[in-house]
């Protein structure tokens, strides 16, 4: 395959012409790399070097749209998050039954992304956290935030609309639903695809508003729950 180079697009602007837009490809390949770097050898270790060796550039392509490696780490992450969401669309939450809109909120929210890269993100942030100031606010503000607010925000609308005890902490709730995941990954070190469901379905009875005491059927029940429905809401 070519390597992407600067005359792929990033030539000075007096052989482009004044006005002319860089080529996107180049940048995308630079964040691609970024990202990739980031997961194999984390913030401290990664270099711009090897970000452009990688992305098939050369390191003064890097420096013209990027001023340092902070810089290119946080645009690298919103690129990776706007990625995934492209892989992952999330779909209309209000119009969904109360608890496939939770379902589809976690998922969205799942620290695990299609590739199942962003926990190795993740891994690495808290293992260079306490030696490089700012990145896990960095990673949380770029990375995690963007993921977990359309869960947050899912559980705040059905508490006010009564589907949930108005006095849930949604944030609390949230930090479980998405913390399984973690636990699940630290104790079998799988992917369970199907882990959103299952969390749904347990966290369920004791968050709703009239807890259902049924157990057997209990997602087809959640699904076609309502605010006034007795068994489920």
């Amino acid at each position: 395959m070519r390597e992407v180079s600067e005359n792929d697009g990033a030539q000075d602007a007096a052989t482009k012409g004044p006005g002319r837009p860089r080529d996107p490809s180049v940048e995308t390949a630079i964040l691609r790399a970024t990202i990739e770097r980031f997961v194999s050898d984390g913030y401290s270790r990664m270099t711009i070097g090897d970000i452009a060796s990688d992305a098939g550039v050369t390191r003064p392509t890097v420096y013209r749209r990027w001023a340092n490696k902070h810089d290119l780490v946080v645009d690298a992450l919103d690129f990776n998050f706007q990625e995934e969401r492209a892989r992952r669309p999330l779909p209309p939450l209000g119009e969904l039954p109360p608890a496939e809109a939770l379902r589809q909120a976690l998922r969205h929210a799942a620290p695990l992304g299609s590739n199942g890269r962003d926990m190795s993100v993740v891994g690495n942030v808290l293992a260079e956290a306490a030696h490089t100031p700012g990145l896990m606010d960095l990673v949380r503000r770029h990375g995690v935030a963007p993921r977990v607010q359309p869960l947050i925000d899912t559980l705040r609308r059905l508490s006010g609309e009564g589907v949930l005890h108005r006095d849930s902490d949604v944030h609390v709730v949230a930090d479980m639903m998405v913390g399984t995941f973690y636990a699940a990954y630290l104790r079998a070190g799988d992917q369970d695809t199907g882990l959103p469901d299952k969390v749904v379905d347990t966290i369920w009875p004791l968050i709703a508003a009239r807890p259902t005491s049924a157990r057997p059927g209990l997602r087809r029940t959640l699904d076609a729950a309502s605010p006034d429905d007795d068994t489920a809401s």
